[in-house]
């Protein structure tokens, strides 16, 4: 296939080019300034995908960080790169706000640039680090020495390809590839094409070594890809299995596809939200959906929370006997999040076996008989057995019974959605949900139509 028309339309104009490395010089010769002038010793650089020419057109988010000597203490660290960074934020007139990884740091939006101000240690090898954001200036020094001519192009038309199918990201709401991640398959397998090509083929527990270091042993992930900069990191440790094998099947279908092009652009919704009402229903299942308030909370503690609490909701309806067909979440980050449970099993008749010990088991056998009754046990199979009275027959009454703050402890709910779910929840039902909310329909479209994003 052709991809200069794709590339055309991907890769940033010259104009972007000029303009985001024009800010960004400013910015960094602003900040070196401010160290030299108030005897700061840390030096400001640019870093990631605007610094490695590997980002997409509209995406140029602008990564400086701050790097200090091994021996300033942490706390100084800190409190001199938010220094800093609110410092070059009020200078440029930016909009800035405190965020959270491995130490604070600041985001600011600069001429129209997404800008973070990243305080690291400046090290030379991965046995030095200090904070998990350390190696970013070694990836970019790695990337940049080691792509060949235009193989920042075929970076471009994967990553593009891989948010196109839903597997770009490594933020926990994703869960996929990261961009230096992206960056190593192209150092590995050449050209976009040809990665699609031996992906296809993965297995579980694919490695790739650049640098020859021989510690894949050290890990037990469904992608190893140790880090050329530090030969004790995965740097596939955060894909999820789902996404790898998403990735897989979605390169199996581009490279069988009379439609390539097609995967280098959005997926389109299959239904309208009149049609979406249609299509549940037709599926014959019972919908329940909780809604409640979300607390004020970065977006990664909030998504890992969320997904913990709808699987531990999933396996306790199970429990009870109440077969889930599919679940997922949705939240507008802002202030409601929703659980989606559809079920294949939602009124249950009102009594059920309760099963004891085996028969061969005497003692156990004759306790079992004496909570229960003798009139009230019988064997089925090996197992002495009685019939009890079920305390929910529908998943709406155990739902209502666990979300209080007498009950909420039978399920594992994310600590910082505690207080909100037990306060502000409602039990929704298909009729009730709010279809007017375009993120919410296309959230939906892709719960009916899991396939989507794979083939076109």
């Amino acid at each position: 296939m052709d991809y200069k028309q794709i590339l055309n339309e991907i890769k940033p104009s010259k104009e972007e080019s000029h303009e985001i490395l024009k800010i960004s010089k400013e910015l960094i010769n602003y900040l070196n300034e401010i160290c030299r002038n108030e005897n700061i010793d840390a030096e400001a650089s640019l870093v990631g995908s605007v610094a490695k020419k590997t980002y997409l057109s509209g995406k140029s988010d602008i990564d400086i960080f701050i790097s200090f000597p091994l021996d300033v203490d942490v706390s100084t660290l800190k409190k001199t790169g938010l220094y800093l960074g609110y410092k070059c934020s009020d200078k440029f007139c930016g909009k800035p706000s405190e965020h959270y990884a491995s130490h604070p740091y600041v985001t600011s939006e600069i001429c129209g640039f997404e800008v973070d101000f990243v305080p690291c240690y400046k090290i030379e090898n991965g046995s030095q680090l200090k904070s998990a954001v350390d190696r970013t200036i070694l990836h970019t020094k790695y990337i940049k020495s080691h792509l060949g001519v235009n193989q920042n192009e075929e970076v471009l038309l994967l990553k593009r390809f891989m948010d196109m199918t839903g597997t770009y990201g490594s933020e926990f709401k994703v869960g996929g590839f990261a961009g230096y991640l992206c960056e190593l398959l192209i150092l590995k397998y050449g050209t976009f094409e040809n990665t699609l090509k031996e992906a296809s083929n993965w297995k579980y527990g694919q490695t790739i070594d650049l640098e020859g270091y021989n510690t894949a042993k050290l890990f037990n992930d469904p992608l190893i890809v140790i880090d050329p900069t530090d030969m004790n990191r995965n740097v596939g440790a955060a894909l999820r299995l789902d996404k790898m094998a998403e990735f897989i099947q979605s390169a199996r279908n581009y490279l069988n596809s009379n439609n390539k092009k097609e995967y280098f652009y959005p997926a389109s919704n299959k239904f309208t939200k009149k049609e979406i009402l249609e299509e549940f229903k037709k599926r014959g299942t019972d919908l329940i959906a909780i809604k409640f308030n979300i607390p004020d909370i970065p977006l990664d503690t909030l998504h890992p929370q969320l997904r913990k609490t709808t699987m531990s909701l999933v396996e306790k309806l199970n429990d009870e006997d109440f077969s889930v067909y599919q679940s997922d979440y949705w939240s507008d980050e802002e202030n409601i999040a929703i659980l989606l449970f559809e079920m294949s099993v939602s009124k249950l008749n009102n009594t059920k076996i309760h099963h004891g010990p085996k028969v061969f088991v005497k003692k156990g056998t004759q306790n079992f008989i004496e909570k229960h009754g003798i009139e009230n046990c019988y064997v089925l199979n090996d197992f002495i057995v009685s019939k009890i009275s079920r305390e929910f027959i529908t998943p709406y009454d155990f739902i209502s019974y666990v979300l209080t703050s007498e009950n909420i402890s039978l399920i594992k709910v994310g600590k910082n959605l505690l207080n909100n779910m037990i306060t502000s929840y409602d039990l929704l039902s298909l009729d009730d949900l709010d279809l007017d909310n375009e993120n919410f329909i296309t959230f939906l479209d892709d719960f009916l139509n899991p396939n989507k994003y794979l083939y076109r």
